[in-house]
């Protein structure tokens, strides 16, 4: 072969390697060398390597690199760093930090400043985050020891509310309270042209229990007719404590015979009842209550507060005729406006 015909020869492999490694296929085995054993190795360690560069590019690092010799050692090295990097971020993914990298020259730098990066953005989201769990518990613990706070302060302030409505002693209304309230029920039932009645009750012979009984049990006493009177009520009428052992009533939408009917209840629910002191021993309480009606057009001339106290006035009246006739009874007053 001349010189020329190797030099012809030499560029045409030279233009069949460069299409294998400019082209999208790989061409054929030109025909003049389609027998030659020595290209055709040459052709297969081409395509070789371009598969193998073919799969490191789609990131496919499974490909078996069976070659022998430097370019393949390089690929096998490639390969492995490939992977082993691939594990290594694997592990930083499940929060492992201290992976480095020291053999992929330029890429280890930005490897490991990026996972130095990332260990200290990923503890300074748990430091917040557990500064912020922990301002919620200090948030929740504040919410409830202020509600708790809010209920106290509300269970006192009913409880206040309900003393300073409340004799401590009967539970019934207190003066003050039983007035304010019977005002503006009375001056309802005025509005609505409805008589209305008011009742004062004396327990009976009270004096002489305390000096029996002592004064411990003369507030049981008063006690029981409180209870026993409260329960004998409409919801719509109101008790009181009158002072001592007296009660008052008031009756809205009673007329008188409603009203003697109302306390004829009250008397004999205590007549009934009996008192058990803390000796075991059981005591029977009578009371004797007066009773005085007041009838809705009396409002017309005078002031629902001038009737008020001249209706109770005489309510107070029929108590002591009741007391003058022998207790434990009820006496009526004789209807008799305010002049």
């Amino acid at each position: 072969m001349s010189d020329n015909d190797r030099v012809k020869v030499a560029h045409m492999v030279l233009a069949y390697a460069e299409k294998l490694l400019d082209a999208m296929e790989p061409p054929p085995i030109p025909e003049e060398f389609a027998e030659d054993k020595a290209f055709i190795r040459f052709h297969e360690k081409a395509l070789a390597l371009r598969e193998i560069a073919a799969s490191f590019a789609s990131g496919d690092l499974s490909q078996p690199i069976e070659m022998r010799g430097v370019v393949a050692g390089s690929c096998k090295a490639l390969q492995a760093n490939l992977r082993h990097m691939a594990w290594k971020v694997q592990q930083v993914e499940k929060g492992d930090y201290t992976q480095r990298m020291d053999f992929m020259g330029d890429f280890s730098s930005s490897f490991n400043n990026m996972v130095v990066q990332l260990e200290t953005t990923i503890e300074a989201l748990r430091q917040k985050e557990e500064a912020l769990t922990s301002l919620a518990v200090s948030l929740q613990e504040e919410v409830k020891r202020r509600s708790a706070t809010l209920l106290k302060l509300k269970k006192s302030e009913a409880e206040f509310k309900y003393l300073a409505q409340h004799d401590p002693l009967t539970g019934a209304f207190n003066r003050r309270s039983f007035f304010a309230l019977t005002q503006e029920s009375l001056v309802s039932s005025i509005a609505l042209k409805k008589d209305c009645c008011f009742c004062l009750l004396d327990i009976d012979y009270f004096k002489a229990f305390n000096d029996t009984y002592g004064h411990i049990e003369g507030d049981k006493a008063l006690k029981f007719v409180a209870d026993t009177a409260q329960s004998s009520l409409r919801q719509t009428d109101i008790m009181g404590r009158y002072g001592g052992e007296e009660f008052i009533f008031f009756f809205s939408d009673a007329d008188l015979a409603q009203g003697y009917a109302a306390a004829e209840r009250i008397r004999a629910a205590i007549e009934s009842s009996s008192l058990e002191l803390d000796d075991g021993t059981t005591v029977s309480v009578h009371a004797s209550l007066g009773v005085a009606g007041l009838l809705a057009s009396w409002a017309a001339t005078h002031s629902c507060s001038a009737l008020q106290a001249h209706v109770i006035k005489l309510a107070d009246e029929a108590l002591y005729q009741a007391k003058n006739e022998g207790r434990n009874r009820v006496c009526i007053a004789e209807l008799k406006g305010l002049d």
